[in-house]
């Protein structure tokens, strides 16, 4: 028996399609696993110079004219609206995840609304979360006090800061990514259901 509660590491940027079409699948499988989620928010666009990456507009035509068609076709498998090129992509993601930063240290709302109330609001709903009034409307719609994206300011700059580097050191290289406490890692959406496969025990004894 474990001395302490399994958790798993939330790596994601509130700029990401492929955060944005999780849903909320992550947060009801942890519920029934009873496992701990810690939400960490970086900066992709900052992962991506040290992990090797390339952001998108940068990438070889090909691979643009792919990312566009594998969206287009989760969000139709997966049932959920979005928009290919919105009109406030890429924006500032440093308020909103300052702001999901505050909440969670703050308690009292929905933290998993609010993260895909925010990606949600660039990837459906052609909204600009770098604008303060779009900020707070998302954490009051969530339950939290919408006065945590000026009060939350400072120690969200230090921990947007701190995100990166434990993504970095964890090995993580895109977005969303999730880290259990026994060290497994998996990428993108679609690994999901390969993260509620571990977390029943069922790759347990496998070699990483």
């Amino acid at each position: 028996m474990s001395a302490s509660a399994p958790t798993i590491d939330y790596y994601f940027s509130t700029l990401s399609p492929y955060s944005y079409l999780a849903g909320l699948r992550l947060e009801e499988l942890a519920a029934r696993h009873g496992v701990a989620i810690t939400y960490k928010p970086f900066d992709i666009m900052a992962l991506f110079g040290r992990t090797g990456g390339t952001p998108p507009k940068d990438r070889h035509p090909s691979r643009q004219e792919y990312r566009l068609i594998e969206m287009e076709r989760q969000s139709k498998r997966l049932g959920m609206p979005l928009t290919l090129k919105p009109a406030f992509w890429p924006t500032n993601a440093a308020p909103s995840s300052y702001a999901i930063i505050a909440a969670q240290k703050a308690g009292g709302g929905d933290l998993g609304a609010l993260v895909h109330n925010t990606l949600r609001a660039v990837w459906a709903e052609e909204r600009n979360i770098a604008e303060d009034s779009v900020v707070k409307e998302l954490l009051s719609g969530a339950g939290f006090n919408p006065a945590l994206a000026d009060s939350g300011l400072l120690t969200g700059a230090e921990i947007y800061a701190q995100n990166l580097e434990e993504a970095v050191s964890a090995g993580v290289f895109g977005a969303p990514f999730y880290v259990t406490s026994d060290g497994a890692k998996f990428w993108g959406q679609d690994r999901l259901a390969d993260l509620d496969w571990h977390l029943g025990g069922q790759v347990e004894g496998q070699g990483a």
